[in-house]
């Protein structure tokens, strides 16, 4: 099991508030999803709203052992928006969706328990 994925790991390095808010985390609207079978892992590639201020971003998400794509339309969940893009296989990864490792490693989506507006920001 990854270290990421360990329930059991060692807590992170301290870090101080400053650091915690240059993370841009912010909620937004699943609004297309397909599968990305050149992926490595069982991956899914995401359109994610973020609203008027962010936009539709692209993010690839190793979450194709939990999650179809068609149950995901209209879903909120949170990303890191400000990491720069990455490529993964054939497709560019603007944002880094989150989630949580289950028992077995596979990635729960972190979703807000209630609906709040694209772009907002967790604090």
């Amino acid at each position: 099991m990854h270290l990421l994925h360990d329930p059991n790991a060692p807590r992170a390095d301290e870090i101080g508030f400053e650091d915690f808010l240059k993370v841009d985390i912010r909620v937004g609207t699943i609004v297309a999803a397909e599968e990305f079978p050149e992926a490595r892992k069982p991956s899914l590639k995401l359109r994610i709203d973020f609203g008027p201020a962010i936009g539709i971003k692209r993010s690839c998400a190793q979450i194709a052992a939990l999650y179809r794509p068609d149950a995901l339309l209209g879903r909120q969940v949170a990303a890191v928006v400000n990491f720069p893009p990455r490529q993964i296989g054939p497709a560019l990864s603007e944002v880094l969706t989150l989630g949580f490792a289950d028992g077995e490693g596979r990635v729960v989506l972190f979703q807000p328990d209630q609906h709040v507006p694209d772009g907002a920001r967790l604090f």
